[in-house]
């Protein structure tokens, strides 16, 4: 029987969220409902609600979550009622030519749930990222739900659904950082920070965090960078970067703020043949131009980094079963707490750069 929830709905681009009772329908084959426990706010979720992502209002918000498996459809065997999941935005097919090859991180035909969330007046929602999890209850396609150790702290594990799994993914997946690698992170927010973090857990050496807002950087020592820089006041960030390098520059960078400057960045601060690594989405304004004999010159790897070229049923049981072994610290991300009702206000928080992640709880 179909489900009257209280949900955090956007009507239209630009306007503040509202709190509104939806309907959520019985799960029917291949899909499940699930009870939300914890569900981070999100800068995608902002693209959502300001209309940068999207023009199918009224959109479902919130997809980086975690909650406990209600019911199940036909053909469902992978999870079952009870389970407590983490949400991925990324349900590999297995059948399409890079999962045929081996690469299901570039999928090209991920599941989504069939039928429709709706308002309590029929109107179908769109769900952010095939998700919607700022709800009491959501439907998903089965494949988007990982189980995970019961015992881990929802409101920690949620953040695995995309922004700390896209930082994490993009220093040891994309970005493939080394035992002994140097590495530069520009932009330390949510993202950003849990590349400091992957750098870390990967091994690296040397780890240069930098940012203009000097408020994140004590944070980013904590996650483990080895240095810091202040973007606000360096006047040649890759010229300290170099330095702090030994003049050789870093042998991966990683650009989690997304702009022609930080790209530029993260470009020259790259020691010549190793990686840089793109992670944060730019805006579709934004322009680079630069000297193609450079890109010649100094050779390497140039990638771009898609949820941290995550495989959900590999690395999400692997990071949660990492941080209850206390070797990474994901509850350094959680600035704080609230409830469904606090969303607009989140966001606020977010645009001014006071929180890593504010974390709704629903339980």
């Amino acid at each position: 029987m179909a489900q009257t929830v209280e949900a955090v709905v956007a009507l239209g681009p630009g306007q503040p969220v509202r709190t509104r009772d939806i309907v959520v329908p019985d799960p029917g084959p291949g899909e499940a409902t699930v009870r939300v426990l914890a569900c981070g706010v999100c800068h995608t979720d902002l693209h959502y609600r300001d209309g940068v992502i999207g023009s199918g209002f009224p959109y479902l918000l919130g997809h980086e979550a975690t909650g406990v498996v209600e019911q199940v459809g036909d053909g469902v065997a992978h999870v079952a009622p009870g389970d407590v999941v983490i949400l991925n935005w990324r349900a590999v097919c297995g059948r399409c030519r890079p999962c045929r090859r081996g690469n299901p991180e570039w999928c090209l035909d991920d599941h989504t749930a069939s039928q429709p969330m709706t308002l309590t007046t029929g109107e179908p929602l769109g769900a952010a990222l095939g998700i919607g999890a700022f709800a009491r209850v959501t439907l998903v396609h089965a494949d988007q739900c990982t189980p995970v150790d019961k015992t881990v702290d929802p409101a920690v594990a949620c953040l695995l659904g995309c922004g700390v799994m896209s930082g994490l993914g993009a220093a040891t997946r994309t970005g493939g950082v080394r035992p002994g690698d140097t590495v530069a992170v520009i932009g330390c927010g949510g993202v950003g920070g849990a590349a400091v973090a992957g750098a870390r857990l990967a091994g690296a050496t040397t780890i240069v965090a930098v940012d203009t807002d000097p408020r994140k950087l004590p944070t980013a020592r904590r996650l483990g960078a080895t240095h810091v820089v202040d973007a606000s006041t360096e006047p040649d960030v890759v010229a300290r970067i170099r330095e702090i390098t030994g003049g050789l520059g870093a042998d991966v960078t990683i650009d989690a703020a997304g702009t022609p400057q930080t790209w530029r960045q993260g470009f020259y601060a790259r020691a010549v043949g190793g990686t840089f690594v793109l992670v944060a989405r730019p805006d579709s304004t934004m322009r680079l131009e630069m000297p193609l004999l450079d890109t010649f010159l100094r050779a390497g790897t140039y990638k771009t980094s898609w949820y941290g070229d995550c495989l959900p049923t590999r690395d999400m049981p692997l990071l949660v079963d990492l941080h209850l072994q206390g070797r990474l610290p994901l509850d350094l991300f959680v600035t704080e707490r609230i409830g469904l009702g606090d969303v607009e206000a989140a966001f606020e928080r977010m645009r001014r750069g006071d929180v890593l992640r504010s974390v709704v709880l629903l339980d």
